[in-house]
C-alpha cells in the first residue's frame, strides 16, 4: 500500500514541532470543571464496599502485607494488582472517604483525555481533529460510569497505561528503521506500559490488534520493503507484536482462573443467546453514542430480546462494515476507526459472559475512540470537500461538545448515591432485579425497612434465585423481629449460593439474636472457612467465645480482626476489656 499524506505526516509529526501545551491544559481543565460533581458523590453499595469502603486490605492502606495481597489475590473475580494498590494509596493520601478515590478517577480521566489528544496529534499531525476526538472522549456521557464509580478505577487506570503504550509504540514505529538503542528502549517502554495496563484491567488484551491498525493508518508501515529478501510487511509487523501477544495470552489465562466463579456457563446462557446479545449490543452502543439517553446500570439480560431490533442491528453492522471495506483505501481512517471499535469491545461483548448484565457503559471507554476518529476525520473530509466556512465548522463542533457536556452533567447527578442511581435505572429499564436489590439495600441503610423489603421482594419476583436479595431480605426481617422467617430466607440464599461467606455471617447474627450461641459460632466458623480474611466474622465469633468464658479463643479472633483491619474499634475495645494486648 502506498503511504497516504497523513501517514507521511505522522513520521515527522512525532519528531517535529512540539504540541501546543495550551490545548492539553484546556482539555484537562474542562474535564475537571465538568466532572468535579463526582467529588461530592457517595460510595455505591454496588461493588464499592468490596473494592474500597469495607475492604480491610484497601482500608489499611499501602503496607507490605497488603502489597503482597494485591499481587496474589483473585478477590472480586479479577487479578488487577495495580488497581488495588492505587486504591490503597488513595486511603493513605485522602483517608477512607469517597472524595479521594473520586478525585483520582477524575484526574486519571483528565490525563487520559490529554493522552488521546497527544496520541492522535503525534501520529497524524492533525491538531484540531485530534483535539475534537479527545474532547468527545472526555465529555461523552457514556464515560460517566467509568469515572464516577470508584470500583471502575480499573477502567481509567488501565486506559492511562494503554494510551501510554500506544504513544510509546508510535514513537518506536517512527524510529524503528534506525534499529538503534533509542528504538529498542522505546519498544521496551511500550512493553512495560502494556504490562502495567494489563495489571490494571485485562481488557487491554486487544491492544496489539490496535497497533496493527495504526501500522496501516496513520503510520503507513504496510508498504512493501524495497529489499525483496525482507519479510512481507504484515508478517514482519505481526512478528514484531509477538511479545505483546505473549503477555496477552498470560493475562487471559490468569483472568480465566480469577473469573472462574463469575463466568456464566453455556447451560445458563446459551451461545445462541450470547451471539444475539453481542450483535444487539454493538448496535445499541452505537445508538447510545449518538443519542445518550436512558443510561443505566446494569442493563438487564433479556434473552433474545426484540427480533426486529436484532435484525436492524445486524443490518447496520453489516452495512457499515461493507462501506468501510469499500472506502477504506481512499479513507483509511474509516477502516481503522471501525475495526478499533469492533475489536476493542470483543473481550466484553458477552461471548464469554461475566456477570448477568447484557452490556455496560463502562465497556465503551476505549473502544469509542475508534468511532470518534471516524466522526472527526470524516467531518474534516466533508467540510474540506464542501468548503464550509471555518465559523460553521467551529459552531458545529462546539454545539456537539456542548450537548455532550449537558448530558454528562445530567448523568453525573444520578451518581450522587445509590438511591438516585438505582432509582433512575429502575425507571429507564423497568424490569431490573439488580437495581431493585441495590435500591433495597440503600433503603435498609437509611432505616427504611418496609421500603427495603418491597424492593428485595420485587428483585426476587424477577429472579427467584437471587441469593443476595434473599440474604438481605432475611437481614431486614431479623431487624423487624421476624427471626424465624429471617433464618428461612437466609438458608434459601445459601441453597442457591453455598459459598457466600456473608450469608453465613448474617445467619450467625440472627442466631445471636435468638441466643443460640453454638449455632451462631458454627455459622461464623463456616463464614471464616469460606473467607478467612473476614474481620467482622472474627470479631463476632470472638464475642461468642468471650460470652462463653473461652478467653484464649476470643483473644485470638479479636487479634486476627485487628490484624486484618487495624481500625476495627470493636475488636480493640474487646481486647482492652479482656486485659489483652492487641498484638502477640
Amino acid at each position: 500500500m502506498k503511504a497516504t499524506p497523513e501517514a507521511q505526516a505522522s513520521r515527522t509529526g512525532l519528531k517535529g514541532k512540539a504540541v501546543v501545551p495550551g490545548t492539553s491544559i484546556l482539555l484537562a481543565v474542562t474535564i475537571f470543571l465538568v466532572f468535579n460533581y463526582a467529588l461530592r458523590c457517595d460510595f455505591l453499595n454496588y461493588d464499592d464496599p468490596q473494592y474500597f469502603s469495607t475492604n480491610p486490605h484497601v482500608q489499611a492502606g499501602l503496607t507490605w502485607p497488603n502489597v503482597a495481597w494485591a499481587l496474589t489475590t483473585r478477590y472480586a473475580s479479577n487479578w488487577h494488582p495495580l488497581t488495588w494498590l492505587s486504591l490503597m494509596l488513595d486511603v493513605d493520601l485522602f483517608g477512607p472517604g469517597p472524595a479521594g478515590p473520586h478525585l483520582t478517577n477524575v484526574a486519571l480521566h483528565a490525563a487520559n483525555t490529554v493522552l488521546v489528544f497527544l496520541l492522535l496529534k503525534g501520529l497524524t499531525g492533525a491538531h484540531w481533529r485530534s483535539a475534537f476526538v479527545a474532547a468527545l472522549f472526555g465529555l461523552h456521557p457514556l464515560h460517566v460510569e467509568s469515572v464516577a464509580w470508584v470500583s471502575e478505577r480499573k477502567d481509567v487506570l488501565s486506559a492511562f497505561f494503554g494510551l501510554l503504550t500506544l504513544i510509546t509504540y508510535g514513537r518506536y514505529a517512527a524510529e524503528s528503521k534506525a534499529h538503534d538503542l533509542k528504538s529498542r528502549v522505546l519498544y521496551g517502554l511500550a512493553l512495560l506500559f502494556f504490562v502495567l495496563g494489563l495489571m490494571s484491567k485485562p481488557m487491554l488484551v486487544t491492544l496489539p490488534f490496535v497497533m496493527l491498525l495504526l501500522d496501516w493508518w496513520p503510520l503507513g508501515r504496510y508498504q512493501q520493503a524495497s529489499d525483496p529478501r525482507r519479510q512481507p510487511p504484515l508478517l514482519r509487523l505481526a512478528v514484531e507484536k509477538l511479545p505483546f501477544l505473549a503477555l496477552c495470552a498470560a493475562s487471559s489465562a490468569v483472568t480465566l482462573v480469577a473469573q472462574r466463579g463469575a463466568v456464566q456457563s453455556l447451560g445458563y446462557i446459551p451461545l445462541s443467546i450470547r451471539t444475539v446479545n453481542a450483535i444487539d449490543s454493538y448496535g445499541r452502543y452505537l445508538w447510545k453514542t449518538i443519542w445518550p439517553v436512558d443510561l443505566a446500570i446494569p442493563y438487564p439480560y433479556h434473552g433474545y430480546g426484540n427480533v426486529w431490533l436484532f435484525f436492524l442491528a445486524t443490518s447496520l453492522l453489516l452495512g457499515i462494515t461493507v462501506a468501510v471495506m469499500r472506502f477504506g483505501r481512499v479513507f483509511p481512517f474509516l477502516l481503522v476507526g471501525w475495526l478499533w471499535y469492533l475489536g476493542m469491545l470483543v473481550p466484553t461483548i458477552g461471548l464469554v459472559q461475566v456477570g448477568t448484565q447484557s452490556m455496560a457503559d463502562r465497556y465503551t471507554y476505549l473502544p469509542l475512540i475508534g468511532v470518534f476518529i471516524i466522526a472527526a476525520w470524516g467531518a474534516g473530509e466533508f467540510t474540506k470537500r464542501w468548503r464550509l466556512p471555518q465559523a460553521a465548522i467551529w459552531c458545529g463542533a462546539l454545539l456537539i461538545l456542548s450537548l455532550c457536556t449537558s448530558r454528562t452533567l445530567d448523568q453525573l447527578a444520578y451518581w450522587k448515591n445509590s438511591g438516585t442511581l438505582f432509582g433512575h435505572s429502575i425507571e429507564v429499564t423497568r424490569v431490573n432485579d439488580v437495581a431493585q436489590y441495590n435500591l433495597g439495600f440503600y433503603c435498609a441503610g437509611r432505616g427504611e425497612l418496609d421500603e427495603a423489603m418491597n424492593h428485595y421482594l420485587e428483585a426476587i419476583r424477577i429472579n427467584p434465585s437471587y441469593d443476595d436479595a434473599l440474604n438481605n431480605l432475611g437481614v431486614a426481617l431479623a431487624m423487624e423481629g421476624q427471626t424465624d422467617e429471617a433464618i428461612a430466607r437466609i438458608r434459601e440464599s445459601i441453597r442457591y449460593a453455598p459459598r457466600k461467606a456473608d450469608a453465613y455471617y448474617n445467619l450467625g447474627n440472627v442466631f445471636v439474636m435468638q441466643h443460640k450461641l453454638d449455632d451462631a459460632a458454627n455459622a461464623y466458623t463456616e463464614a471464616l472457612r469460606l473467607k478467612p480474611d473476614y474481620p467482622e466474622a472474627h470479631n463476632n465469633i470472638g464475642n461468642i467465645y468471650a460470652m462463653q468464658g473461652r478467653r484464649d479463643l476470643a483473644v485470638e479472633h479479636y487479634r486476627e480482626a485487628l490484624r486484618l483491619n487495624p481500625k476495627h474499634e470493636g475488636a480493640r475495645r474487646a481486647l482492652n476489656a479482656l486485659g489483652a494486648a492487641p498484638g502477640e
